[in-house]
């Protein structure tokens, strides 16, 4: 609304007598609003990728992968992550460059079963109990019988599978993700503990 003209040049106005009361002009004051200026948005930081945060497009949907490797009793010692579409090759270096003594032999699924990995632990005089792809030329076998201790690994991953937070990750960034990991082999590493003695 605009200031009435007839303010000031009607004596019968209660505005005459006093012309500084007049309603001010608000064509003026609409001019301070926010979306007049040209500034930046103030959500237009630089965005982050999902590879950051070890996500990953699979065919379960947008999640990560976890690998852990574990000592003899299956209790967990460190857990890589990479995303849902990597191989599981992506977690190998990880896994193998913990300094943690090492094993006599190495028990891992078919994922891990490559040319490239059987020789490194043949190399390091670590003998590999993997199943072989079912798309292999040559598949070499592993002792079945020794390869039935992998349970206890499988037996890890179930009771990591039971805590909610590890099962759906709520948790975006891989550091908070890895908090929860690490919490609930705490337990697995207390419950041991507490049962030997």
């Amino acid at each position: 609304m605009i200031n009435r003209p007839a303010a000031h040049g009607n004596p019968d106005s209660p505005h005459a007598a006093n012309p500084s009361r007049s309603r001010p002009d608000r064509r003026v004051a609409a001019h301070d609003r926010q979306h007049h200026g040209s500034r930046p948005c103030f959500g237009s930081g630089r965005k982050r990728g999902a590879c950051a945060q070890a996500f990953g497009r699979s065919r379960g949907g947008f999640m990560c992968k976890v690998h852990a490797r574990c000592d003899s009793l299956g209790l967990p010692l460190d857990f890589p992550l990479t995303g849902g579409e990597a191989s599981d090759y992506g977690g190998v270096d990880s896994l193998m460059a913990m300094p943690v003594p090492k094993p006599p032999a190495l028990f891992a699924d078919k994922g891990y079963d490559g040319d490239r990995f059987r020789e490194n632990l043949l190399l390091h005089n670590i003998l590999p109990v993997i199943p072989p792809r079912s798309n292999r030329k040559t598949p070499e076998y592993p002792d079945y019988r020794r390869y039935r201790d992998r349970n206890r690994v499988e037996r890890m991953f179930g009771f990591l599978e039971h805590q909610r937070p590890i099962a759906t990750r709520f948790e975006k960034t891989p550091l908070s993700y890895l908090s929860f990991l690490n919490l609930a082999a705490a337990r697995l590493w207390l419950k041991h503990f507490v049962n030997r003695a």
